[in-house]
């Protein structure tokens, strides 16, 4: 189904998760008289600890994490600890895990399951920082090249940032005020900033004003720095992007983060507006796709190699979908249920890939499972809304592109879209 309307408090369609699965199996309620203070007692055995839990006594409404994660499997206690048993708040969440997929705790709680994926996520630009960190040491004269050192924490060939043994003040006043978007570091409590930790920095969604919309009545509505509800997706809108990008500049004579000065309450802000900032250029793709729908897994999760900087992460440029005059976009056809395509497919709640479908494929070989080719089109479904668009080639247009010319400036030349005159 294609969706037309776009929201940016939160965009209602981006809250489709990789599924919902019910928590009435297997619940056995012990009682259902509510005594004034204590809550009827509801009792599950999860599946993979075969142990009984109380915790939806209180917790009565909560969204399961995903369709993969379900309560009937997993429980709440396996991923959030606690006192399993306890009906009182604070004796139920002595030693709660509040986020399983923090860096301290991801391992241990998600670690069985999703190994390689933290190897990689760890090792990431968006984890390390490592081009954030190495560019500012080089331009204050510590290290003679952009080659990275460092990282926020030492993995592999990178040793933990340490500023204060830089002893430089810009460096240190870099470390104060410009850390706070690895996605290990807290994000920034202010509207347009909610965001957590760890795999949930991307996969957990955040209203604009951080503030929690699902069915869990212990939940605060009115204090903020909650995610929109209890639930992973991959269905991730730009406006997660942005809780890190393209919400301000940082200054090197301060070494501060300046946010936008443009920025209008949340609920009147249109798509163009909220993306890109005044200073940039972009073309109409940039701004009505979302960055998902673009950047691939390895781009933005990693691969597993240690990159300098953003320039040898990101590959995806122009001719990847758009193909050169000389040149279609790379293809592949879908040959099994079990390949990485359909995998990815399958957890997106708006991509409808089966057997036998030819898709697109970067020059990594990284298959782009949104993009599908239907009666001799190319056609991309929006992976957090479900949009559908028709992408135009290069190859028997009156293009005049030079393929070795792909950054975004090269395409701006021709197909620039002015954000005040779309919506001034």
């Amino acid at each position: 189904m294609v969706l037309k309307s776009w929201a940016y408090k939160l965009r209602p369609e981006a809250l489709v998760v990789l599924g919902v699965a019910s928590i009435g199996i297997g619940i056995i309620i012990i009682s259902a008289v509510r005594a004034a203070q204590t809550p009827s007692i509801i009792s599950i055995t999860p599946d993979r600890t075969g142990a009984p839990e109380r915790c939806l006594s209180c917790h009565t409404g909560i969204e399961a994490i995903s369709a993969s994660h379900s309560i009937e499997e997993f429980g709440c206690v396996s991923c959030h600890g606690g006192d399993r048993l306890a009906l009182d708040a604070e004796t139920a969440h002595t030693g709660i895990v509040r986020n399983p997929s923090a860096p301290e705790t991801v391992q241990q709680y998600c670690g069985e399951c999703h190994a390689a994926q933290i190897v990689t996520v760890e090792r990431s630009i968006m984890t390390t920082y490592a081009g954030a960190i190495a560019l500012i040491r080089r331009t204050f004269g510590l290290q003679p090249d952009g080659v990275a050192q460092f990282g926020v924490e030492a993995v592999g060939h990178l040793h933990a940032f340490d500023p204060s043994a830089d002893q430089l003040q810009p460096v240190q006043r870099f470390a104060e005020n410009c850390l706070t978007c690895h996605i290990n570091g807290e994000g920034i409590a202010a509207e347009y900033f909610y965001r957590s930790t760890g795999c949930a920095a991307c996969h957990v969604l955040y209203a604009s004003d951080g503030l929690y919309q699902g069915g869990d009545p212990t939940i605060s509505r009115t204090e903020a720095g909650h995610g929109y509800t209890h639930q992973f997706t991959t269905a991730i809108p730009y406006t997660q992007c942005n809780t890190c990008h393209n919400r301000g500049n940082y200054d090197l004579r301060t070494m501060t983060f300046i946010p936008r000065d443009d920025m209008i309450p949340s609920e009147t802000l249109d798509r163009a507006h909220d993306y890109y900032q005044p200073i940039s250029q972009f073309t109409r793709c940039e701004w009505e796709l979302d960055c998902i729908d673009c950047h691939t897994s390895q781009e933005i999760m990693g691969n597993g190699v240690i990159y300098n900087d953003r320039s040898e992460v990101q590959y995806t440029q122009c001719q990847t979908c758009h193909g050169t005059l000389d040149s279609p976009p790379l293809q592949a056809v879908v040959t099994s249920p079990d390949e990485l395509a359909m995998t990815r497919a399958d957890l997106n709640p708006y991509v409808d890939l089966a057997v036998g479908d030819t898709i697109m494929v970067t020059e990594r070989g990284e298959p782009l499972y949104n993009i599908r080719l239907v009666d001799g089109e190319w056609v991309l479904t929006g992976k957090a809304t479900g949009v559908q668009y028709t992408i135009p080639l290069v190859q028997g247009s009156a293009c005049t592109q030079n393929p070795e010319e792909q950054h975004s400036a090269a395409c701006h030349q021709c197909h620039t879209y002015d954000r005040e005159a779309v919506h001034p």
